[in-house]
């Protein structure tokens, strides 16, 4: 009886409303999208800085040549003259393998793990007037497999500095010591959608900011939470420009999985501290323009809080998003007001040059509210994170046919002021100890705290297909090293990954499907030489591991 009742509403489930979202991390369709843009074929005030898209009569509208929603959503009943509508989402599967340690990135509800990964995700959209109903459940299989994490050849006093970490962040090495499974809403939202804004309720994925692959503030590298959102369905123009805008408040979960060795003294101490149980309250926003003068150009602002949730209620401050940007305006005493809460805040540009097939964007952060505004001019580096982008089409002799490159620095490691200013590493926090995470991975950049990236991709494009390869350097949390291996002055221990992927993005009838094969050589994994004091020569082997990472996903449009 309850199966029956849950495919009954499973079937309810695909009625169509207006504006139905494509969901973030689609195979395909979202980086075809944006290749459209740079051929001038898709509205260039569509900044590609808020995701997921909204399609439909209060969504983005697009050229049937370049995509028609039928092609992704199928209509299957109207009523009410057309008021009414239910449509059937596509069928996901995902599929992910690693062969040695963790190494996935921006895989929504999939957690970090060795072995087979299985997501799968069906799902019904419904409109009745400019009320929506999407309903897009997921469910998730991990093998889970055990694997060698931190070192325990690491000195006492090196697992003392990695306790820093482990204490001021919930990102767990393992989701417990057996197969992980998950039922989860998914990419399911009600909403109620009318001139081009969007209000609801919604558990989606979200992706703030223009990067690609590393988006600093909010991505999908964690799975959706739960919030009430205020958002732009499509650009709003008016006489000076475009505006988009999300408003979010939402609510954050730790993943119930403790640190490795949660034994383990140093000195006479127990190094881990247990975290705070309670949910964690989520509020932020980002804001675009693109001016009509300067066509293609995007400026945008992004701003995020939480703070425990009974702290919230302490204090009744309910809008953190919106008070506080200084630190001098704090209205508390005795530390109950910012050294409670943690925050960041910034800047992103995009510039779409559709004549030149090309865009350039970026996006500037900080992780630690200023003192005033002359404290941010004098020390802007100070806890900052940066994302530097490059894509372009290049022509062939084919027509049609284009070669796509696209570069991408991500530099998340503190600079220089950390000598005179001591500060946390992005995405940790002294106070609300589960960091910016959300089920144990990181809202935002997938390569985590104090990591850098650089990552080049080429291939061959063609309508909706796509064939290619990408090198990438991975410098794991340099924040980490520098302050374990401080005394010992150590340089010779960078975690370095080189990876060497090979993708493709192809189309088949009913099938959308994408693939990427991925294998990396780690060097000196988790910071760890074979090191014998005294001996030559100086520079030793360390830990160096290969990783084999696959991926596959795979959407049947269900005509």
């Amino acid at each position: 009886m309850k199966l029956s009742l849950t495919a009954l509403f499973s079937v309810l489930v695909y009625i169509q409303l207006s504006a139905q979202t494509l969901p973030v991390g689609t195979p395909v369709i979202e980086d075809y999208l944006r290749r459209q843009q740079l051929l001038g074929k898709v509205d260039s005030t569509i900044s590609f800085s808020f995701r997921p898209f909204h399609f439909g009569e209060n969504g983005l509208t697009l050229d049937t040549d370049i995509f028609q929603p039928t092609d992704y959503f199928q209509e299957k009943l109207s009523f009410f003259k057309g008021k009414g509508l239910i449509k059937l989402l596509p069928a996901e599967l995902r599929l992910s393998y690693d062969s040695n340690h963790p190494d996935s990135r921006n895989n929504g509800a999939m957690i970090r793990s060795r072995g087979a990964q299985t997501l799968l995700s069906v799902g019904v959209f419904a409109k009745i007037g400019p009320l929506s109903l999407q309903l897009k459940p997921e469910f998730v299989y991990a093998q889970n497999k055990n694997y060698k994490g931190f070192s325990e050849d690491h000195f006492d006093v090196i697992w003392s500095r990695r306790y820093i970490w482990f204490n001021n962040i919930d990102t767990p090495e393992r989701y417990g010591n057996r197969a992980y499974k998950k039922f989860l809403p998914g990419q399911s939202s009600l909403r109620l959608n009318k001139w081009g804004m969007s209000l609801g309720i919604s558990t989606e994925n979200l992706w703030w900011g223009p990067a690609i692959r590393n988006s600093i503030m909010m991505s999908n590298n964690a799975q959706g939470f739960p919030h009430v959102t205020f958002n732009t369905s499509r650009p709003l123009k008016t006489k000076v420009g475009s505006f988009e805008w999300q408003f979010v408040t939402g609510r954050l979960e730790s993943s119930g999985h403790p640190p490795p060795d949660t034994t383990r003294t140093y000195t006479g101490r127990t190094l881990y501290v247990p975290k705070i149980e309670d949910s964690r309250y989520f509020q932020g926003f980002s804001l675009s323009y693109s001016p009509k003068w300067v066509p293609g150009f995007t400026f945008g602002l992004t701003r995020w809080v939480q703070a425990y949730t009974e702290f919230i209620k302490e204090t009744d401050d309910y809008f953190p998003a919106f008070s506080n940007l200084f630190r001098n305006n704090d209205n508390n005493t005795g530390g109950r007001d910012e050294l409670q809460r943690d925050q960041a805040a910034g800047a992103f540009i995009r510039w779409v040059w559709p004549d030149s097939k090309a865009e350039i964007y970026a996006e500037f952060h900080r992780n630690d509210a200023s003192a005033n505004f002359r404290d941010l001019i004098l020390n802007s580096e100070h806890s900052s994170a940066t994302t530097i982008g490059i894509h372009k089409l290049f022509d062939t002799k084919v027509a049609g046919r284009f070669i796509q490159f696209n570069w991408e620095w991500t530099e998340m490691a503190q600079g220089a002021s950390t000598v005179l200013r001591g500060t946390g590493s992005w995405y940790t926090h002294s106070r609300v100890r589960q960091g910016y995470t959300h089920n144990g991975e990181v809202l935002g950049s997938a390569i985590g705290p104090g990591s850098n990236a650089h990552y080049l991709s080429v291939a061959r494009v063609e309508g909706k297909n796509r064939i290619g390869v990408a090198l990438e350097r991975l410098v794991h949390n340099n924040d980490f090293l520098r302050r374990a291996f401080e005394n010992s002055q150590d340089f010779r221990r960078y975690w370095v990954d080189y990876n060497i992927h090979a993708f493709a993005d192809l189309t088949f009838d009913k099938f959308i499907v994408s693939g990427n094969i991925m294998y990396t050589r780690a060097l000196n994994y988790q910071w760890e030489l074979f090191h014998i004091p005294f001996t030559l020569p100086y520079y030793v082997p360390g830990t160096d591991r290969g990783n084999l990472h696959l991926e596959f996903k795979v959407a049947y449009i269900l005509k």
